[in-house]
């Protein structure tokens, strides 16, 4: 992972099978539903019970690519969908 990563965010995530779920997520979001509601409703994800929430984490402990695209987020930010071995994820960077 690049250096110049920071070493821990605060994120949140929605995770599905099929890039299709996670587009037409996306697309509810663009329409102005809240990402807590949709990841309670549709992500696979433990972190579905605190709206999507993984906390304040250290990137090392998640998958590459998961962090490499949480990393370049802004805060407040969402990012485009992102494929893992895991499935499809939504995150967003919860930093203020």
């Amino acid at each position: 992972m690049n250096q110049n990563l920071p070493q821990s965010m605060t994120l949140s995530h929605i995770l599905v099978e099929h890039r299709y779920e996670a587009e037409d997520i996306q697309r509810k979001l663009k329409e102005g539903d809240a990402f807590e509601d949709l990841a309670q409703k549709f992500s696979q994800c433990p972190s579905r019970a605190q709206g999507g929430s993984l906390g304040h984490i250290e990137l090392s402990r998640l998958e590459p690519t998961f962090a490499e695209a949480a990393s370049r987020l802004a805060p407040g930010q969402i990012s485009e969908v992102v494929r893992t071995p895991f499935g499809h994820h939504l995150i967003r960077n919860d930093a203020t």
